[in-house]
């Protein structure tokens, strides 16, 4: 059987606001599909990134155009540099996700900015991006796109679980993937981590140290949301509209909150997963480095938590968005609407030549 090989990047920014993701990605396709990842670096945010992306949905229409001009030549820069510094050569594509501002899949709207067709220019290379709209245009949710990668590159666990600025879960059912988003967990640990003085809660010590509040997690465990079936999925204006203002009345004792919103995220999560076992459940995104809610997920399954090394923890999103690239390459299906709902099975993605 003829081996097919491809060499590309994947490009991720999530909604925690770390940083970009770059990770140069070698893919290989014989029977299956299987991937090395070669390099790889998060190149944080400065703390003027920080405050634009994070205020941008305050922004009128014609401040978001500049500020996506602004960030598509941010995102040039970085991954030149990245491509310049490791000597990397025979691209077969750069495949960038963006930044997310705006998430609104019932109101027929998601947008990521930095995937403008002047990037491919940029970078000088052939650019695959804007992997959403096409999505929500067919009436799904546009997210999340990394079950297709969960399905081809890592069918041997039974569920994989990312816990990014949210926690999201992919599984196979009956023959059929199946994946939407939990809760969020970054989005809310690190807003209040920063009211610490702290970027984020390391190992999650701060929340370890509170006192748990039963009236926070009842009042958590009744968001509307959680009672909705699959496929769903959530953005940052749900997190400011629905959970921000429940925690709000409990500020004053921050350490608390922490450790209850922590409970809460292991039960939502532990609810999502069978409890047997011989399940094994893959373990990705930051909030992994957060030990005390680990465990706490751990004493509510017995299902077996599979921590892989921290390139696959840390990278696991933009491989996958690389992936995303090779197929779209290869004209071949990248987002299933089992797990988005649209209309059908369909190849996403812009291409641009430099």
């Amino acid at each position: 059987m003829e081996i097919k090989e491809y060499k590309v990047l994947g490009v991720m920014s999530g909604t925690s606001l770390d940083g970009v993701d770059i990770a140069l990605v070698h893919f290989t396709k014989s029977t299956d599909w299987d991937f090395k990842i070669l390099k790889a670096e998060t190149i944080g945010y400065d703390n003027s990134w920080k405050e634009k992306l994070g205020t941008a949905l305050n922004l009128s229409p014609i401040e978001l155009m500049e500020l996506d001009d602004e960030y598509t030549n941010y995102l040039g820069d970085i991954i030149s540099k990245f491509v310049r510094n490791n000597r990397i050569e025979e691209l077969d594509a750069i495949c960038s996700h963006g930044h997310t501002i705006k998430h609104e899949p019932e109101n027929g709207l998601t947008l990521q900015i930095g995937n403008l067709p002047h990037l491919a220019e940029l970078v000088d290379e052939l650019v695959i991006c804007d992997f959403r709209v096409q999505d929500v245009g067919l009436g799904g949710q546009g997210a999340p796109l990394v079950p297709i990668g969960d399905e081809l590159l890592f069918a041997a666990y039974t569920y994989c679980v990312n816990l990014g600025g949210f926690a999201n879960i992919s599984t196979n059912k009956e023959g059929v993937r199946i994946a939407y988003d939990i809760c969020a967990v970054n989005t809310v640990l690190n807003y209040y981590s920063e009211k610490l003085g702290k970027e984020y809660d390391d190992g999650g010590t701060i929340a370890r140290s509170g006192k748990f509040n039963p009236e926070l997690y009842k009042l958590l465990e009744g968001l509307p949301f959680y009672k909705l079936n699959s496929p769903k999925s959530l953005g940052i204006e749900w997190v400011n509209n629905s959970v921000l203002p429940i925690l709000k009345d409990f500020e004053e004792d921050i350490p608390a909150l922490l450790n209850t919103y922590c409970q809460h995220i292991a039960s939502e999560i532990a609810k999502n997963i069978k409890d047997y076992p011989e399940v094994e459940v893959l373990f990705t995104g930051g909030g992994v480095f957060n030990t005390f809610l680990m465990e706490l997920l751990q004493h509510k399954t017995t299902a077996k938590l599979t921590i892989p090394s921290s390139e696959i923890i840390n990278f696991k999103e933009a491989v996958i968005f690389g992936f995303l690239g090779v197929l779209k390459l290869r004209e071949e299906i990248n987002v299933l609407s089992s797990v988005t709902g649209a209309e059908n099975d369909h190849c996403a993605g812009i291409v641009y030549e430099p």
